[in-house]
């Protein structure tokens, strides 16, 4: 018996209609010329619960469950005695995501997490780096449905990066409103 690999409906969308959007729109010759998602950097800082490696290690658990993958800590490379921070110390977390898993996270952001969010109106859409990337945070973790409420203590924010391969903000602009990014008009 043959078993079907499974693929993110984003993944799938991508390849069948995305990438036949984006050639027609800016005309592009060639299939490799076409941007696509590179990668997608969740980052979560701490902030004043540096002094409690309980607390940083739920926030680094927190970040593994929303990204299904295991977050890698980031550690202070200076100590600041005003901030009571000292050389080596837990000040955050980091995934990156690629492939499968990064498909199934966009995936979750915009249909499920995105809608949670208190006041939500759309992503501004000025947020790009000048070289196709764009970067968002959220004030608050729990609109994740991994996260179960009645166990939190604390809420942390975070920034997600989303990378393309797109030369222009233009471009990448493009792909993310064809991904269904809620893009606030202008």
């Amino acid at each position: 018996m043959a078993t079907e690999k499974y693929t993110p409906r984003l993944k799938d969308e991508y390849h069948v209609r995305i990438r036949q959007v984006m050639k027609e729109k800016f005309g592009y010759t060639n299939e490799m010329q076409v941007p696509k998602l590179d990668k997608i950097v969740l980052n979560m800082g701490i902030g004043e619960a540096v002094a409690d490696s309980k607390k940083a290690n739920t926030a680094l658990k927190d970040l593994t469950a929303i990204a299904g993958q295991k977050a890698v800590a980031t550690k202070a490379r200076n100590s600041i005695a005003g901030f009571k921070l000292r050389e080596g110390m837990v000040i955050g977390g980091k995934v990156t995501l690629r492939g499968d898993q990064m498909y199934e996270f966009l995936d979750r952001f915009i249909t499920i997490a995105l809608p949670r969010v208190k006041d939500f109106r759309g992503l501004k859409g000025t947020s790009f780096d000048g070289r196709g990337n764009y970067a968002t945070g959220l004030k608050e973790h729990i609109v994740f449905p991994e996260i179960n409420y009645d166990q939190i203590d604390q809420m942390w924010g975070m920034d997600i990066v989303v990378c393309t391969t797109a030369k222009t903000d233009e471009e990448a602009k493009a792909l993310l409103t064809e991904f269904k990014f809620p893009f606030v008009k202008n």
